[in-house]
C-alpha cells in the first residue's frame, strides 16, 4: 500500500471514529428521556404473549400432544417473537428516511456539499452511536426479558454454524435496513414529500419482515413472492436462523442472498445521491 493511500485511509478512520464518538455524546445528553423510551419499546410483549396464547387455544392438538402451526409450536412462537424484536432492533432506523427527505427540502444538505464529510458515511456511523446508545441502556432490559422467557426456547443455544450465522444475520440486517430507509429518504430529491411513501413502506415492512407473524404462514403464491423479498432479512430472517428452523444446507446460501440484497442498496443508495446532487438545486438556510 503506498504511503498516499495509507493517509488516506488513516484519515478516513480518523473522520470515522470522531463522527461516532460525538454522535454518541450527542445521544447520551438527555440519558432519562432516551432510557424511558427504551423501556417502554418492552410493554408490547406481555400483549404478544397472551395473544398468541389464545391463538393456540384454538389449534387442535398434535400427535406429540402439542399444538402447532406451520411447525410453530406456543414456546416457539413465543421464541420467535422475541427474536423478531431483536431484529427489528437492529434493522429499524427511525426518523433516517424523514431526515434525509428533511434536510434536501429545507437545504440543509449544502453542508454536506462544500465540506469533505460523506453523507452517507456521516449518517451511516451517527446510527452505529445511536444503536450503541440504545443497546447500553437495553441490554440490562433485554436480559431479563430473555431470562425470564428462557423456558420458551425449548432447544437452547443453536449449534455454533447456526449462531454463528445468526449474528452475522443481524450485523447484515442493521446495514440493509439503513440503506433501505437511505434510499427512502433520497426519493426526497425527486419528491418534495415522501410521508406516503415512507407510511406504505413500514406498513408492508411490519409484515413482510415477519415482525407480526412468522412468514411460513402466509399462502401460496404470496409466500413464493415474499421470499424473494429483502424484507425478511431485517427480521424473520435472524429469527429462524436462531430457531434452527433454516436447513443447514441453505443457510450459507440465505446469508450470501442477504449480504447481495446489502450490495444492491449500498448501489442504490450511492447512486441515488450522486444522481440527486447533480439535479440539486440549494434553497433554503
Amino acid at each position: 500500500m503506498s504511503e498516499g493511500v495509507a493517509t488516506r485511509w488513516r484519515g478516513r478512520v480518523s473522520a470515522w471514529w470522531t463522527i461516532l464518538r460525538i454522535a454518541l455524546e450527542e445521544r447520551l445528553v438527555y440519558r432519562g428521556d432516551f432510557a424511558l423510551g427504551t423501556l417502554m419499546r418492552f410493554l408490547p410483549i406481555i400483549t404478544q404473549i397472551f395473544l398468541w396464547w389464545a391463538v393456540f387455544e384454538t389449534v387442535p392438538v398434535g400427535a406429540d400432544g402439542k399444538s402447532r402451526l406451520v411447525g410453530y409450536g406456543f414456546s416457539d412462537m413465543v421464541a420467535y417473537y422475541l427474536l423478531t424484536m431483536l431484529g427489528r432492533a437492529f434493522s429499524s432506523m427511525p426518523g433516517l428516511a424523514t431526515g434525509i427527505a428533511r434536510q434536501i427540502r429545507d437545504g440543509e444538505v449544502k453542508k454536506y456539499l462544500v465540506q469533505p464529510i460523506d453523507m452517507l458515511g456521516f449518517l451511516f456511523w451517527a446510527r452505529v452511536a445511536h444503536k450503541l446508545a440504545y443497546y447500553s441502556v437495553a441490554a440490562i432490559p433485554f436480559g431479563i426479558v430473555f431470562f425470564l422467557c428462557r423456558g420458551y426456547f425449548e432447544r437452547g443455544w443453536p449449534a455454533a454454524p447456526y449462531l454463528a450465522a445468526f449474528i452475522a444475520s443481524l450485523l447484515m440486517a442493521f446495514v440493509l435496513g439503513f440503506l433501505v430507509e437511505a434510499c427512502l429518504g433520497l426519493v426526497g430529491f425527486w419528491m418534495l414529500e415522501i410521508s406516503s411513501l415512507l407510511f406504505l413502506y413500514m406498513l408492508f415492512s411490519f409484515f413482510l419482515s415477519g415482525h407480526m407473524f412468522p412468514l411460513d404462514m402466509l399462502p401460496q403464491p404470496i409466500a413464493t413472492i415474499v421470499n424473494f423479498l429483502p424484507l425478511k432479512y431485517l427480521a424473520y430472517f435472524p429469527a429462524t436462523v436462531f430457531l434452527e428452523k433454516v436447513p443447514i444446507d441453505r443457510l450459507g446460501w440465505e446469508l450470501m442472498v442477504q449480504a447481495l440484497w446489502t450490495m444492491l442498496f449500498l448501489w442504490l443508495a450511492r447512486t441515488m445521491y450522486l444522481r440527486g446532487v447533480r439535479r440539486y438545486s440549494g434553497f433554503g438556510g
